[in-house]
């Protein structure tokens, strides 16, 4: 359990007998307890906060020594969006990692196999990302969470391993039932916010901006703005955002491969490493079963 979650039970364990012993001091127990509330809260709307639980929000040594980074993609399977960004990562010969919601790979389970049989990872964004998920306690927590993995084991066969709260935004309760499930929470490192800006090269700038190894990057293939043309953002930021990455030296993996520990990485088959570009296009007929 985080320091910070200890020392806020410990409070709540003290206050009583305090108050029993000097019931005058209850502005002053009743302050601490308003200011503890407000630092658990704003740790919880903080998205790359490791307060309230463990939280990768940047690849270990291991794998920004290898200059490796992680394209993450939220809120899909599209069946608009997903597809074209399939091929693009294709054409490039890039991994990525999608982190999807539940009801939406019910919705289209074909799409959702698509991912994981063109080589990404398929990960948990919870099962119906609601606006409040916050807001949670436990039970509302383990029902959401365990809800999604069910859906992505019946579509897929597979439980995932890693957790992306909606919006980044959780409370002290998570960490426990993450825990409980196996799950490991990921947030972020650069956010390109590709849900509201309209205009590509403000949101490649974004990410862009402190470029590093061991970054993880986040986009969205679900819920993506719209440019002037009406086309989604992301397929005009993509291309831009992996030369930038080429041309920095930095090669972008899945999650799982660059967290893979250095024995498992070894027996690796060097083609699942390292795919070579795929040029196909993705027929709807393929990914809407």
């Amino acid at each position: 359990m985080p320091r910070f979650v200890q020392l806020s039970l410990l409070l709540h364990a003290l206050v009583p007998p305090w108050l029993l012993w000097r019931w005058e001091d209850w502005p002053w127990a009743l302050a601490l307890l308003g200011l503890d509330h407000a630092l658990l809260t704003l740790c919880g709307l903080w998205p790359r906060s490791t307060a309230l639980g463990a939280n990768l929000v940047r690849l270990p040594a291991d794998a920004r020594a290898r200059g490796e980074v992680v394209l993450t993609l939220d809120d899909g399977p599209d069946p608009e969006v997903t597809p074209r960004v399939l091929d693009l990562l294709d054409a490039h010969g890039v991994k990525a990692t999608f982190f999807c919601i539940g009801e939406r790979v019910q919705r289209h389970p074909g799409l959702a196999r698509e991912i994981l049989a063109r080589g990404h990872d398929l990960e948990n964004h919870s099962q119906c990302h609601r606006h409040h998920f916050s807001l949670l306690g436990p039970r509302g927590f383990a029902r959401e969470i365990a809800s999604a993995q069910q859906s992505f084991e019946a579509v897929t066969g597979r439980r995932p391993r890693f957790f992306r709260a909606p919006a980044g935004l959780r409370n002290p309760f998570l960490a426990p039932v993450l825990h409980r499930l196996g799950l490991q929470l990921v947030s972020w490192s650069a956010r390109g916010y590709d849900t509201r800006e309209r205009d590509p090269q403000r949101v490649l700038q974004r990410l862009t901006r402190r470029l590093r190894a061991g970054d993880i990057l986040l986009l969205h293939d679900g819920h993506a703005a719209r440019d002037a043309r009406g086309e989604p953002v992301l397929l005009a930021v993509l291309p831009g955002l992996l030369r930038e990455l080429a041309q920095a030296g930095l090669r972008p993996v899945r999650l799982s491969d660059a967290l893979a520990p250095a024995a498992a990485r070894s027996l690796q088959p060097r083609g699942d490493r390292q795919r070579p570009a795929v040029s196909r296009p993705m027929g709807l007929s393929s990914t809407t079963s």
